[in-house]
């Protein structure tokens, strides 16, 4: 028996913030990835300074036009290499391709009247390219590229002017490529904005009397947002489907004792469910309301913010699994390790990656299940793989056995929750090809099946290699999920 479904949609995923690159160029307007910079004394056993932005921080980068102390401005070049790089991904088989739209692109301050008729050529020409290989698109609209214009005058999405402007941006992708896309997504990693705070929603603390409450204020007009561009996609194009997107943080209690099974209870609620239950189920779960009065957040709602959320919830739950986290009511007595987007607590029983990130392929299963029991609506992950650091032998071979392995043992996990009965419709690996780390602004953790001949400083031919996980992943969409054997000899082929 196909375990995955005939029309399983298997694929990857980039994001143009870490993969377009030219900055500036053609009317594009800077972006908050564009002030994301690259510390080449990267401490790996303590990366949060990378999420934490100031005003400073803005101004400083600002002034600085180069490209070599900001990587996300170069990117990849994808921006000049899409037709390689799509057709690389077709020669894997894939049967969707994820990418993002920059909406810096489109309005570079966010406040134009009319979109970049540039951004929507170069868009466009994406979108033919992918259609040509016979490839699904599946977009996100606002990946952590919002534009820089909207930090500076308004705190991001802290002010509630945003929720039109986003609109506006969202509706002008409808009106052009609406009647081309089957599937969106909203915003990658929603729930980001209270873990990588600046780059998800735009808010700095340091222009915030109320930090806490900027954060969740920020997040409730993206529910509105979320809302009301659903809506109109409906409008333009009754088939089109439009998904929520969270960073999946799956917790495991510290022990069996009740006071870290209730932590464990509330660390899912405030981190996961708080923003899959607005986004899927219409409205705000009780629990928050007592953390909010607990923490003086007071959300100020608009009139038709209750009617807007409960009537166009997302028509599937997309989300992001790297690693599982743990929780206790005594984090002090546990070691700390550094996860996607927050650090956690060390699980002792999980092996870590360089990036000490911890690999729990058997919490995909568990996080599917828990998911689809709670909403009862078809899933979809749309990031899953490893940052490791790949080398290019003499003979130019990449042999990453070690994403096969990690990649290989998520799939099978992927294959038990479908026998366990979830409606799982799609696959897309983090990344496609090697990009610039959303969290460092580093080259060196690649997570492509494609190598990119480029440095942490910037320097490379930009040439693309096939690594050895390149052709296994051609042998898995080829046989639907059943063929996982890695086979040396024929992922050397040329």
């Amino acid at each position: 028996m196909n375990v995955f479904p005939k029309d399983f949609l298997w694929g990857g995923a980039l994001a143009a913030c870490q993969a377009e690159g030219a900055y500036l160029q053609e009317g594009s307007g800077m972006a908050v990835s564009d002030i994301s910079f690259f510390d080449p004394k990267l401490d790996r056993e303590d990366l949060s300074k990378h999420r934490h932005v100031t005003t400073q921080n803005i101004e400083v980068a600002m002034a600085d036009p180069g490209t070599t102390r900001y990587p996300k401005r170069h990117g990849i070049d994808f921006y000049h290499r899409y037709r390689e790089d799509i057709a690389l991904c077709a020669e894997m088989g894939f049967k969707v391709f994820r990418f993002s739209i920059k909406w810096s692109r489109v309005f570079p301050t966010g406040e134009e009247a009319e979109p970049n008729p540039e951004a929507l050529a170069f868009y466009d020409r994406v979108l033919t390219e992918i259609e040509h290989h016979g490839m699904t698109p599946l977009v996100t609209i606002s990946h952590f590229e919002m534009p820089l214009a909207l930090v500076n005058r308004y705190n991001g999405w802290a002010d509630r002017r945003v929720i039109d402007l986003f609109y506006r941006y969202a509706d002008s992708l409808f009106e052009h490529f609406g009647q081309r896309v089957p599937y969106w997504i909203s915003f990658n990693e929603i729930n980001a904005g209270r873990f990588s705070t600046f780059k998800s929603t735009g808010v700095v603390e340091d222009k915030s009397d109320n930090y806490l409450q900027a954060c969740y204020q920020a997040v409730h007009h993206q529910f509105v947002a979320a809302a009301k561009i659903t809506k109109r996609l409906h409008e333009v194009n009754p088939k089109a489907q439009m998904g929520c997107m969270i960073a999946r943080f799956t917790t495991y209690a510290a022990t069996s004792k009740p006071e870290d099974v209730l932590q464990m209870m509330h660390d899912d609620q405030y981190d996961n469910f708080f923003y899959t239950d607005v986004m899927v189920r219409g409205a705000y779960p009780g629990y928050m309301g007592r953390f909010f009065r607990e923490h003086h957040v007071e959300i100020v709602w608009g009139d038709e913010d209750e009617t807007l959320l409960k009537q166009y919830p997302a028509d599937y739950l997309a989300f992001s699994y790297y690693v599982s986290n743990v929780s206790s009511a005594a984090p002090d007595d546990l070691d700390v390790t550094d996860s996607n987007l927050k650090q956690t607590l060390k699980n002792p029983y999980l092996e870590s990656s360089a990036w000490r990130w911890q690999i729990d392929p058997k919490g995909l299963r568990y996080t599917l299940n828990n998911l689809y029991d709670r909403y009862q609506i078809p899933l979809f992950i749309v990031e899953n793989g490893l940052g490791a650091e790949d080398s290019v032998s003499e003979d130019g071979q990449i042999i990453d056995t070690y994403r096969i392995d990690y990649l290989q043992r998520h799939i099978e996990q992927m294959k038990e929750a479908i026998i366990d009965g979830v409606d799982l419709i799609g696959y897309t690996t983090w990344s496609s090809l090697d990009v610039v780390s959303s969290g460092t602004s580093e080259m060196s953790k690649r997570y492509g099946f494609i190598y990119v001949d480029l440095d942490d400083e910037g320097q490379g031919t930009l040439k693309r290699i096939r690594k050895a996980s390149f052709y296994w992943y051609r042998q898995v969409i080829a046989s639907n999920g059943e063929d996982l054997a890695f086979r040396e000899a024929a992922a050397l082929k040329r």
